[in-house]
């Protein structure tokens, strides 16, 4: 059975049993405990969790989820992916535990021609938790399971919790049973690689205190409902049901192992020692496509290090296995292929993935040939030293600093006759991970206390009224200050107010929220910022600066219309913005992240390298061009799949529902999914003037604009500015640049000419300077200050004084105090290094005293410190150094 078929049997099952269906959300959301989605239920926890009234009482889904906490782990085990699809069906106080059981056991066992999987009740197994008589009696009285194939198992197997307070239950779970032929007999307390769990019904009927771990919390009590929460792995149940031995066996993987194959030469098999590196090529590369799918860009922290480390992962597993050059395209291709039928979305953003997926690659493949010269000159440095190790520390920098797998530093070690200390390596990266967790953890907290606005959620909606008006009558339902509901502010207080309508626009969408006033004749608050709870409650956040106000009043709520008005310009400036750079770079060019408040917007979008001067002045050209043409904007609420018909362009990482908004401008010019506040007219925004481009991060780019009259103001500055240079340097405007490089060329000129007196002032006093030079038992040791001097003067000056030291054991110290930093450089002779002196080594001699950081190599090293002061004391320092040796 092909894994579609097996989703879509899942939701038709519990379509049919009165669910509602429900999209798979973003993998990455808004919340602040989770990287990526990791269960079924994450998208659902507000309701959980009692902050908001889910709008249906049963739902079922399929929920792409992505687990890496034990990335090394995969390809290890039959059964670990990265990225999984979780099938859940979930009960908000509707049905509790029977329900659950039945509808499992029920879509299990069930015939393929009743729409069931077909599953030999025989080969499941459940367990339940330790005192949980109520499952246990309905899988063995109910659903008729024996006594023998039932099993209570303790809290660290069967008892859940999302890991901070909040709800929790104990839970059940089914197993399948492979065989003799897969480990022993005794269920899965005694093999669960034998036993395979495929589903865990959580009974979700109790409330946790702090604490950690799977079972070190307090049970403060029973919820006010209870709640079912299940899910299914999908992988698992194609796998078993596909008959092969494992999840990366599946349809969805083994064409990727299949191109793994071909493109490297080697063979998959089931007792081949390179099936692990098969394995992480299939399982990331499905994980990576759909992480960049959702908007996710390689990077060096959070969610974009992950990535960046499962694509890694794949360039160094498949050059292990054998191949050479680029792989990821292909790599991509597959997937694409094989997952396109369960989401369409990812095959219509496929270029985009294609395009982050192979330069990440290409920029890796040059890590590795720099990793590769670094590692050559570790192990020739161990040779010399007589050492047959490479140091865990010598790996551990290889790997950590310059991204250089321990794998290929294992296999270069042995082919240079070499061992690693893998050990010390292993300690390392220990200790690392120990560091992440504990970061990890202390930055992991509860979810925000939200229950005090349950019932303005449960209410119902804000009607939001802004789009027509900038003023409007509302009714005051509540009050919150300090985090409590209160029924009368007074003058001087910090307040949020609940409407039951508001013209305010709640920040979202890039687009900060309306500034304003609320009042009446008693009254007057000033609203600072507008932000919404649960997507559809306005909190209007602000300050009392007079009168008092109850509860229940009638209320007049007032839009700053200067800010309303620049708003909505930065806004639409945006979307313009957003289309001339797709009409200019290109489709790939997509957005990534904006943000727009009156006479200012700024806009993050997929691109990987710069974007030279003459492509932005286009860019900017074909905004303003689409100013001045005075286009139409029009916004038209229609379905999801209508909209995208049309042309739409939706975000990656948004939810959308079922109604949507499209806004148009210019017709096909631009068109995009938007809840924001528009101009009516293109004309309206003013002129927009880009201020540059830069980078945000691997594969983002950022440009930032001025809108409407800040777009004047800074163009008249500009224009003040060229006019002075142009007055000074008694020049056209127009011919400026050219002016300007001729002073630039002549200035540089004369700053080489500057530097090649100094040098040859330097290098004449190169005699003098040896005749200075102290014996200390035997080593010759010459100190020179030459205030001012550049770093490379001195280099070329410890060099000549090094060479004109000829056989001699020798050390030189310069340094070059000047405007707080002192520039050093140490040089020693080969009769010195003989005698066991080392310049990379005599840096940490001086560097306390100079307040110094530096390093190098045995004959020649340096580095510049704060400390000018200090040099004295460094003199001396590495005199004792010098004397010791001697």
């Amino acid at each position: 059975m092909k894994t579609h078929e097996i989703r879509r049997r899942f939701l038709d099952h519990f379509v049919r049993a009165g669910h509602t269906e429900v999209p798979s959300a973003s993998l990455v959301l808004d919340d602040p405990n989770l990287l990526f989605v990791n269960a079924g239920m994450v998208p659902f926890k507000p309701y959980f969790l009692g902050q908001e009234t889910p709008p249906y009482a049963t739902a079922t889904s399929i929920q792409k989820c992505v687990r890496t906490l034990d990335i090394e782990e995969v390809g290890i085990t039959t059964r670990h992916n990265t990225f999984f699809q979780m099938a859940g069906n979930f009960s908000f106080g509707d049905y509790f535990k029977e329900g659950a059981i039945r509808h499992a056991w029920s879509l299990l066992t069930s015939s393929l021609d009743d729409g069931g999987f077909g599953i030999d009740p025989a080969l499941l197994w459940v367990t339940v938790y330790l005192d949980d008589d109520e499952a246990y009696g309905i899988w063995r009285d109910v659903v008729g399971v024996p006594e023998e194939r039932i099993q209570r198992r303790g809290m660290a197997d069967n008892y859940w919790s999302m890991g901070v307070p909040g709800p929790c239950g104990p839970c059940s779970e089914i197993f399948y049973d492979r065989g003799p032929a897969y480990g022993v007999d005794g269920g899965p307390e005694a093999d669960e690689d034998r036993y395979i769990e495929i589903w865990n019904l959580v009974f979700m009927q109790n409330e946790r205190g702090e604490g950690t771990g799977k079972d070190a919390f307090e049970i403060l009590g029973p919820l006010p409902k209870q709640n079912i929460d299940t899910g299914m792995g999908v992988e698992r149940v194609a796998f078993l049901l596909q008959g092969v031995e494992n999840v990366y066996e599946t349809d969805l993987l083994r064409p990727v192992i299949d191109t793994a194959e071909r493109l490297s030469g080697a063979e998959y098999g089931p007792d081949s020692a390179s099936d692990v590196r098969f394995r992480v090529i299939a399982d990331h590369a499905r994980t990576a496509y759909m992480l960049i799918s959702d908007g996710v860009s390689p990077g060096n922290e959070g969610r974009g290090y992950i990535l960046r480390r499962l694509l890694r992962r794949i360039v160094r597993s498949v050059r292990l296995l054998g191949a050479a050059g680029e792989t990821m395209a292909e790599f991509m291709a597959t997937v694409r292929d094989a997952i396109g039928p369960s989401f369409p979305e990812t095959v219509s953003g496929y270029e985009r993935i294609e395009r982050i997926a192979v330069a990440e690659e290409a920029a890796f493949l040059k890590t590795l040939e720099s990793g590769t010269q670094l590692f050559e000159r570790a192990a020739e440095s161990a040779r010399r030293s007589g050492a047959a190790v490479l140091s865990g520390q010598q790996a551990f920098a290889l790997h950590d600093t310059h991204g250089f797998p321990i794998d290929l530093t294992l296999e270069m070690a042995s082919e240079a006759g070499l061992q690693v200390d893998e050990e010390g390596f292993r300690s390392l990266m220990s200790e690392q991970r120990a560091r992440a967790k504990a970061d990890s953890q202390a930055k992991k907290h509860a979810h925000a206390d939200l229950s005090v606005y349950r019932d303005f959620l449960d209410a119902g909606e804000t009607v939001f009224t802004g789009f027509t008006d900038l003023t409007d009558e509302s009714r005051l339902l509540g009050i919150v200050s300090g985090g409590e509901a209160v029924a009368v502010a007074r003058e001087g207080d910090e307040v949020e107010f609940v409407l039951d309508r508001t013209p305010f626009y709640a920040e979202s969408g890039g687009q900060l929220g309306d500034r304003g006033m609320i009042s009446t004749a008693g009254f007057q608050m000033r609203v600072d910022d507008v932000q919404k709870i649960g997507k559809k409650l306005w909190i209007h956040k602000g300050v009392l600066t007079a009168g008092e106000v109850e509860v229940g009043q009638l209320v007049t709520a007032a839009v700053d219309p200067e800010w309303r008005k620049g708003a909505t310009q930065g806004h639409s400036a945006t979307h313009l913005v957003h289309a001339a750079l797709r009409q200019i770079l290109g489709p790939e060019a997509v957005q990534a992240g904006s943000l727009n408040k009156p006479g200012y917007m700024r806009f993050d979008f997929n691109w990987s390298g710069s974007i030279p001067a003459d492509v932005l002045a286009q860019i900017e050209e074909v905004t303003n061009y689409a100013v001045d043409a005075d286009y139409g904007v029009n916004t038209i609420e229609t379905t999801l799949d209508e909209a995208k018909r049309m042309g739409a362009m939706a975000l990656f990482g948004e939810n959308y529902g079922s109604t949507v908004r499209v806004v148009e401008i210019g017709g096909p010019f631009s068109m995009e999914l938007c809840g924001g506040t528009h101009v009516s007219s293109s004309a309206q925004i003013g002129p927009v003037s880009l201020l540059g481009e830069a980078s945000v991060g691997s594969g983002i780019r950022r440009v930032e604009a001025y809108v409407g009259m800040d777009a004047y103001r800074h163009q008249a500055r500009e224009r003040a500015l060229v006019s002075g240079l142009a007055t000074s340097l008694k020049a056209p405007a127009d011919e400026l640049p050219d002016r300007i490089a001729a002073l630039t060329a002549k200035l540089r000129e004369a700053e080489k000419a500057l530097d090649s007196l100094r040098a040859a002032q330097l290098a004449s006093q190169a005699g003098d300077l040896l005749g200075s030079a102290e014996d200390l038992g035997g080593i010759r040791f010459l100190a020179h200050s030459a205030p001012g001097g550049a770093a490379g003067d001195l280099r070329t000056l410890a060099s000549d004084l090094r060479g004109r030291l000829g056989s001699d054991a020798g050390v030189v110290l310069l340094t070059a105090p000047g405007q707080g930093k002192v520039p050093f450089v140490i040089a020693v002779t080969p009769a010195a290094q003989e005698r066991g002196l080392r310049a990379g080594d005599l840096v940490k001699a001086i560097s306390p005293a100079l307040g110094a950081r530096g390093g190098g190599k045995a004959d020649m090293a340096q580095g510049a410190g704060t400390e000018p002061g200090g040099i004295d004391a460094a003199v001396s320092a590495l005199r004792d150094a010098v004397r010791d040796a001697g």
